[in-house]
């Protein structure tokens, strides 16, 4: 379907470097990375209103790097929607299809078919300025789908967006691939990431740092940067050391971490997710795993019900479902024992 082979482009102090990817019909593919990482510009390349430097962009199986934006047949939801304001929402629908001198009953039929498929045809003879975001994202779409894009690229799609309409506008948008259409959604929001894609890219610093499916990059993030999107917040640089027949990990001098069987290098970083890591009021006595007493130092609501921050060597955020927590009746500077078992701790070489 789409395919970039080694794509770079300098843009002022700022390069996308070497970009290699594959996105198969029918994807919906989430570039997540955070403002300024380059995701925005590569999806200005895919568009067409940039030229790459070097490298090619393939869309089935045409050579289409240096053809015009209107050749493209792609669609692209602008971030800040780009709504005509001096139009009415049906002729900002209809705009592309009056620039084509389309059939005036073609056009009528044709917005009304996407008006209703959208859910806004009652919007279709109001001006834009008063309506909500969730509204002009839903013109905005029906804009661009009204030609048949091959691919749809959004851009930050739901920045803009109440809370409360979102899960709405994700729903539109799973409809639109389960119809079959291929999507490109750039966003630097994790939740949208896992509630949307079936495969996602990460982009760091103009680069693809890792690509997959989302429980394969986020169980196994590749380094630091990947794992804090995953809200991952346990990490400790450690020196890694074989006991006989098992492996252990040094942290600062402060802490032995028992692991799990494999091959680790000499040194790098253990993560270990919060929810991942059981607390207690006493000793419970788990040789198999890891096992350390500590205090409470901090406490914080969280979505899973407070976050704990023990300090047992090291720091650790501890997740806690609301229920457990007031069970336990810990409070700050309470004496907790901490545990989690060896298969817990990931290992990233290098500073990860």
């Amino acid at each position: 379907m789409l395919k970039l082979d080694n794509i770079s482009k300098k843009l002022g102090n700022f390069n996308l470097a070497e970009v290699t990817m594959e996105i198969r019909k029918g994807e919906y593919y989430v570039l997540l990375g955070r403002s300024g990482s380059g995701k925005t510009q590569l999806l200005e390349l895919i568009a067409g209103l940039n030229d790459p430097d070097s490298g090619k962009i393939w869309l089935d199986n045409e050579d289409i790097t240096t053809k015009k934006i209107q050749e493209r047949n792609i669609g692209l939801v602008f971030q800040d929607y780009a709504i005509f304001p001096n139009l009415t929402v049906f002729g900002n629908i209809a705009y592309s299809l009056h620039c084509r001198n389309t059939d005036k009953e073609v056009i009528k039929n044709e917005v009304t078919r996407i008006a209703k498929e959208l859910n806004i045809c009652h919007l279709l003879n109001r001006f834009t300025n008063n309506l909500s975001g969730g509204e002009l994202q839903r013109v905005a779409l029906a804009r661009t789908l009204i030609t048949s894009p091959r691919l749809l690229l959004l851009d930050e799609p739901l920045a803009s967006i109440d809370a409360s309409l979102k899960d709405d506008i994700k729903r539109t948008f799973r409809q639109l691939n389960r119809k079959g259409l291929t999507i490109v959604h750039v966003t630097h929001d994790y939740s949208e990431a896992v509630s949307l894609a079936t495969r996602i890219g990460v982009i760091h610093n103009g680069r693809i740092v890792q690509e997959g499916l989302p429980d394969d990059v986020f169980g196994k993030p590749v380094n630091r940067f990947v794992a804090r999107y995953a809200g991952i917040r346990n990490f400790f640089r450690v020196k890694f050391r074989n006991e006989g027949r098992s492996w252990k990990a040094e942290c600062n001098g402060n802490l032995v971490l028992n692991l799990s069987e494999g091959k680790y290098p000499e040194e790098g970083l253990i993560i270990i997710r919060s929810n991942a890591i059981s607390i207690f009021k006493a000793d419970p006595s788990n040789e198999a795993g890891n096992c350390f007493r500590g205090v409470v130092k901090e406490l914080s609501p969280s979505e899973q019900g407070m976050e704990l921050l023990v300090e047992a060597g090291e720091m650790f955020y501890v997740d806690v479902p609301m229920n457990d927590f007031k069970k336990l009746q810990i409070t700050e500077a309470s004496d907790v024992w901490i545990s989690f078992p060896a298969e817990a701790c990931t290992a990233l070489p290098g500073g990860g």
